[in-house]
């Protein structure tokens, strides 16, 4: 029977790829294969909330990305069945809102829409309904400056800025809270973030777009922010694997 220390040191050179697959690794496969378990992407031993954030991460990361999730799949062993799941739920709820949302906004010039959202109390379901009217006026400003700077240029940018929003940390963050079945104070707080920062996206394409750039220069001007948020959706998880936990902490 193989150590756990042998298991460990049996996948490191295995890169980790995309994907659902049966003979191949992906971080959840691999924390299976650590813990001893069948092969699998939905092992008994991690957490179904760290599994949905970490399954829709690794998919929408590209190949050289994605390794940086290796050194997760052990620590995830042992997530299952501790007690903090509705914490980790509302930790990514919390990202989406007050992390994810006013970087986009940021990005579209929206500065004071964004540091509203900053400046709200972590979000937890004491804080969910304060929070919801300002994640409302960002989603109403956005749209507007939006409507504003459309013009014959919306098709060469729609899709690109649906694209750029719908991202690999929004994804992962986005999996984490579907795991929990939300009241309507959430549905309202969930479709406006969203809607911001889609519209915020639009904004930042259209003025690549006014500048005179083509799809190189409206693909690249999400790049910086697409970063920053995959640099800080790891620390999200790490986060959801360590804590601290508890509504002072999400």
């Amino acid at each position: 029977m193989t150590t756990i220390e042998e298991r460990l040191k049996a996948i490191d050179p295995i890169p980790l790829l995309h994907g659902a697959h049966s003979k191949r690794l992906c971080a959840i496969d691999a924390a299976a294969w650590i813990a001893g378990e069948e092969y699998s992407d939905r092992p008994k031993c991690v957490s179904p909330v760290i599994g949905a954030f970490v399954r829709a991460l690794k998919d929408a990361l590209d190949d050289e990305a994605r390794q940086a999730l290796k050194p997760y799949a052990p620590r995830m062993v042992g997530t299952a069945g501790d007690g903090y799941d509705k914490d980790r739920i509302w930790m990514a709820a919390d990202w989406l809102v007050r992390v994810c949302t006013p970087a986009w906004l940021d990005l579209a010039g929206l500065k004071d829409s964004a540091e509203a959202l900053r400046s709200l109390p972590p979000i937890t379901e004491a804080t969910l309904a304060e929070a919801e009217p300002t994640v409302t006026a960002a989603r109403d400003k956005a749209a507007a400056v939006r409507d504003a700077a459309r013009d014959a240029a919306r098709a060469a940018v729609g899709k690109a800025a649906s694209d750029a929003a719908w991202d690999a940390a929004w994804d992962a963050a986005w999996a984490a809270v579907r795991e929990a079945a939300w009241d309507a104070a959430w549905a309202v707080v969930r479709d406006a973030t969203w809607a911001a920062v889609r519209n915020a996206a639009w904004v930042a394409a259209l003025e690549a777009k006014k500048q005179g750039g083509g799809s190189g220069a409206i693909t690249d001007c999400f790049a910086p922010v697409k970063a920053d948020l995959q640099r800080s959706a790891h620390e999200l998880l790490d986060r959801m694997i360590d804590g601290p936990f508890g509504e002072e902490n999400a």
